[in-house]
């Protein structure tokens, strides 16, 4: 118990430096101390600081959390860098599991399919540990990034304004949380290099394969040529009070226009939903078929636009289906349910 007592007193000394203690105030805020949490490690700077701070925590608040790391099989050393990763965290007595990626591997798409992989690991592991919170190491750099990527990509504005501290998706009914969103990477880098001096560098990071490389390539440009970050943030955040008050009238249209049997797990939408403004519709619709048709994530844009096309044109029939969802239309009211 004395041994314990001083490793723990070993640990949380690393909070006397200032700039730490910094770190670990903004990452606690996101937090409650009455919720279970995972932390997902890869041996970056991001996931390192993520584990050390998650463990202060855990120490300050006398909880238990449970640190994942994924073994994607994809490079050559990454089973022996995972058990390093692993070695490196029980200096600071964090036991770390390694979920392992088995099976065939992707030829292309390779960044996309093993996210996937990878949530779907880190998730079930929750599940079966009784977790429901999994904490990413994310920050404000990755904001950043996001932005631009969905920017690109043509996103609307709730698109481009829904990465955030935690993610308005579930996955296998697991909460997704980024307490680290408020910090940049050179504080993560520093906290890593502090307190183990050492961290994995990712020779996929220089690969401009990959777009996200050539945003943070492109970002690492622009600030040579005077891009001011803080002012970035200052739109992505009038973005997102924009975004709130739009979700305010979703809110409200969907209250006033549509009744939901849940024994049926059926809406009924009347005809004054589809008279409000065209985001306030799109919003509205998307979500109800997300909740009908018991879906994490909502249907494509463009099929969510054509459905409404339909539904003014009255031409939607009875067969009408889409997002695991009957549409169909009887006098004036649209009902959507569950197909079976």
């Amino acid at each position: 118990m004395i041994a314990k007592n001083k490793n723990l007193r070993i640990i949380l000394k690393h909070l006397n430096n200032n700039k730490i203690r910094k770190s670990f105030i903004e990452f606690k805020k996101n937090l409650s101390k009455n919720e279970n949490f995972a932390v997902a490690v890869s041996g970056g700077p991001d996931s390192l600081s993520l584990s050390f701070l998650s463990k202060c925590f855990s120490i300050e608040n006398k909880s238990q959390i449970k640190f994942y790391i994924v073994d994607h099989k994809l490079r050559k050393n990454s089973s022996v860098e995972a058990k390093l990763v692993c070695s490196i965290l029980e200096k600071i007595g964090i036991n770390c599991k390694v979920l392992t990626w088995r099976g065939k591997k992707p030829k292309s798409n390779i960044q996309a399919v093993a996210r996937k992989k990878r949530y779907s690991l880190l998730t079930n592991q929750c599940k079966k540990d009784n977790i429901n919170n999994l904490l990413l190491g994310h920050h404000i750099d990755d904001l950043y990034e996001n932005f631009l990527i969905r920017l690109l990509r043509g996103s609307g504005l709730k698109g481009l304004t829904s990465f955030g501290n935690k993610s308005e998706y579930q996955v296998n009914n697991i909460n997704i949380l980024r307490p680290l969103m408020n910090l940049e990477k050179n504080d993560l880098i520093y906290i890593s290099k502090k307190v183990f001096g050492y961290y994995i560098k990712d020779p996929s990071n220089l690969d401009e394969n990959f777009k996200r490389i050539k945003i943070r390539n492109l970002i690492n440009n622009l600030k040579q040529e005077g891009l001011d970050k803080k002012k970035l943030k200052l739109t992505i955040n009038n973005l997102k009070d924009s975004d709130n008050s739009i979700n305010f009238y979703v809110k409200k249209n969907i209250d006033n226009n549509t009744t939901f049997f849940k024994n049926k797990n059926t809406f009924f939408v009347n005809n004054i939903f589809f008279e409000q403004p065209d985001e306030i519709v799109f919003r509205s619709l998307s979500f109800l078929i997300k909740i009908s048709g018991g879906k994490y994530y909502n249907v494509r844009g463009k099929n969510i636009q054509n459905l409404i096309k339909k539904i003014k044109k009255d031409e939607v029939g009875k067969k009408t289906t889409l997002g695991r969802c009957f549409i169909e239309k009887f006098q004036k009211t649209i009902i959507i349910s569950r197909e079976n």
